[in-house]
């Protein structure tokens, strides 16, 4: 067995240590989700933590943990005899972010149901964790319907079993702890309000801090039992403490002043729900507890709010978590002095805050959303809309400051037609491992998902034959049946962006802004992966590659600059090398491209036809200039790289930011050539694309 890592050896991270802690203290606070960058020490102090765990008495052979002093009357081991019982560590239960359904509930045993006939339940990660820790790593990677199950265990302390003719109810109550990495995407609001703290964590930039670091983990690797038994005492010390503290928790008295300023907080903060009262009620207990007070003071409930409710303020992905501690210190000043009957006043006459000022400016953001502001008036200086013949007036290289995005709104629905079988998500229809049974088939290589009833259905008729003569059914490798399931899968959403010299004038490119921003709302929702290639002046870049962090591209977007010529064959080039290196990574997930343009196109970039360029091998965003090579027009150049995706038979939409008294109509022609459908930045709006690529399949039906 592999020695962890001891949980005192981890250097800095105070709040995560601490969060972790009191969790310990007082499983009732609600777990705790840690967030940061990668290579932080966030599984390896989780991981530890489970070494400080008390040691539970559990009810001798009960696969479900059952507390002796008080079992679970409906516990499907039960009922159990009294005086039974024996003494383990508390369990650490790990998620995998790829665990099936089956593996996470539990589900019928298969193998004793074909061979003895007999109807029995085989636990899963649930049953495991009860009374314990259960760990999800990467738990913003989390399928849908697994974090669904988390939701449903997490709010009614037991799981409900009810599939293949098993029903089963038995008790789950666990301390949910869930690493991630915000790069990597964002976890479901749902989820996210069921952890009851969050910590935020990044590397120390202190040298010497980091020297230290490193040499405690060289000296773990080389020797990691050594490594522990030198720091056997202080794991013990914090052991003992926290044995303490959960003894001391039921005489901690908070007052009706600490009350008020944990209601007080909440309000000025404008959480959504009780929860986050709940929550900090008993973080600022459980910390008076781990101090050694049986009293709740300002100090107890302003850690709480620093704790409980950052991630509570968040009212869409872009929203970066975090608290205005002067905010807070202000609040918890403001009502210091009011309660009735909290004993001698401790910790109500000093206000709590004035001892930990917060920083001189707003800490650790909780403002608007990347642009998610109004649109500020049009008349700043812009540059002027194209003149006649699609040729911007002043189409030079200079660059025009970014524009701040118009306020985002909800768009509907999209997906693309068909059914795929990409990546788990909530868009378009797909065959998936999970979801619902659509029907039986017979297994194509090795059985993943067994329909039991289709299998015993093709069995029966044989049992006389196959000479059976006990309970269980006689069953040959003929007879297997794979479930075929129906679910939804995510989807990457390739936005191409113009940002050229034709589309720089303010008040458009806001509204573009705001449009590309609604869609990657749609997309955060929706578990898409999405990314982002931009043209200007002569040549296109990746300004994001694909990715599941929506945040990242709101920040691309937000500091896009405009300016210079339209090389929109670059552009088209660019986005297919990117869907073809993509397709090579995950053959499996669809694209939808969304090109968003005036379909002005007054330069080529890099798109000599039958160069390696053109044909997708070296990208296209070489340095060509403005003028398309070997004679051809910049708008037919874009055609051509346009026809690719239609031969792709890759779904796209074309949103067209033409305006002016004088509109060419080339964004339609571009979206013909590309076997989509355009649409006016209004129309998108008002109807938003919810049906688009519907039309877009229709048209290629009726082509």
């Amino acid at each position: 067995m592999t020695t962890p890592f001891p949980f005192t050896a981890v250097v800095g991270q105070d709040d995560l240590r601490l969060a972790l802690l009191l969790n310990a203290v007082s499983p009732a606070v609600g777990g705790v989700l840690v967030r940061g960058e990668k290579g932080t020490a966030k599984s390896t102090a989780v991981r530890a933590l489970s070494a400080l765990m008390p040691e539970l008495d559990v009810v001798s052979g009960c696969r479900f943990s059952c507390d002796p002093g008080s079992p679970d009357p409906a516990c499907p081991d039960g009922p159990h005899e009294p005086g039974a019982f024996e003494t383990r560590p508390a369990r650490m239960v790990e998620l995998p972010v790829g665990a099936s359904e089956d593996r996470l509930v539990g589900a019928l045993d298969i193998e004793r149901a074909l061979a003895e006939g007999v109807k029995a339940f085989e636990p899963g990660l649930l049953a495991d964790a009860h009374r314990g820790i259960l760990y999800v790593d990467e738990v913003n990677l989390l399928h849908d319907h697994l974090v669904d199950l988390l939701l449903d265990a997490a709010a009614m302390g037991a799981s409900y079993v009810e599939r293949e003719g098993v029903s089963v109810r038995h008790a789950s109550k666990f301390l949910l702890v869930g690493t991630m990495n915000p790069e990597e995407g964002e976890l479901r609001p749902q989820l996210l309000d069921r952890f009851g703290l969050t910590v935020e964590v990044a590397a120390s930039r202190e040298p010497d801090q980091r020297v230290e670091v490193v040499r405690r983990r060289l000296a773990y690797d080389d020797d990691p039992a050594g490594f522990a038994a030198r720091w056997a005492g202080e794991e013990a010390a914090v052991r003992q403490r926290i044995v303490a503290a959960r003894q001391l928790l039921p005489q901690v008295r908070l007052g009706d002043g600490a009350l008020r300023q944990i209601a007080a907080t909440c309000a000025a903060f404008e959480v959504d729900g009780m929860r986050a009262d709940i929550v900090m009620a008993r973080t600022a207990t459980a910390l008076a507890a781990w101090a050694g007070r049986t009293d709740v003071l300002a100090e107890d409930v302003r850690q709480a709010a620093l704790l409980a409710l950052p991630h509570r303020r968040r009212r869409n992905p872009f929203d970066a978590p975090g608290l205005d501690e002067d905010r807070l210190d202000e609040t918890l000043e403001q009502f210091s002095g009011e309660g009735d009957g909290d004993g001698d006043g401790e910790g109500q006459d000093g206000d709590g805050g004035d001892d930990d000022p917060g920083p001189d400016g707003p800490g650790g953001g909780g403002g608007p959303a990347p642009g998610g502001g109004p649109e500020g008036d049009g008349g700043s200086a812009a540059r002027p809309e194209a003149g006649e013949g699609g040729q911007p007036q002043g189409s030079g290289s200079q660059e025009q400051a970014a524009a701040r995005a118009a306020q985002p709104f909800r768009p509907k629905a999209l997906s693309v037609p068909g059914v795929g079988e990409g990546a788990a998500g909530r868009r378009s229809r797909a065959r998936t491992e999970h979801g619902r049974t659509t029907g039986a088939r017979r297994p194509r290589g090795a059985l993943t998902r067994l329909h039991l009833a289709a299998t015993v259905l093709a069995a029966a008729p044989h049992q006389r034959a196959r000479g059976r003569s006990g309970p269980g059914l006689v069953v040959r490798r003929d007879d297997l049946r794979q479930a075929t399931r129906e679910g939804r899968e995510g989807n990457l959403v390739l936005f191409v962006v113009d940002a050229s010299g034709s589309m720089a004038a303010r008040q458009r490119m806001g509204a573009v802004k705001g449009a590309v921003l609604s869609l990657l709302l749609d997309a955060y929702q929706r578990r898409d992966k999405v990314g982002l290639v931009t043209f200007r002046g002569a040549s296109a870049e990746v300004a994001l590659p694909p990715t599941s962090s929506v945040d990242a591209a709101a920040v691309r977007l937000e500091s896009l600059p405009t300016g210079g010529r339209t090389p929109l064959a670059a552009g088209l080039l660019r986005a297919h090398e990117v869907l073809r290196l993509e397709r090579l990574r995950d053959p499996a997930r669809r694209a939808l491209v969304v090109v968003v343009t005036d379909g002005r196109a007054t330069g080529g970039g890099a798109a000599r036809w039958g160069s390696p360029q053109a044909s997708g091998s070296g990208g296209a965003s070489g340095r060509g200039g403005g003028r398309a090579t070997g004679g051809t027009e910049p708008v037919a150049l874009a055609g051509r790289a346009a026809r690719l995706f239609a031969a792709d038979g890759v779904a796209s939409v074309v949103v067209d930011c033409e305006a002016g008294p004088v509109r060419l109509g080339l964004a339609g022609r571009l979206a013909g050539e590309l076997g989509g459908t355009a649409v006016t930045l209004q129309e998108l709006r008002a109807d938003s694309i919810a049906g688009l690529v519907r039309d877009v399949q229709g048209d290629r039906r009726a082509a």
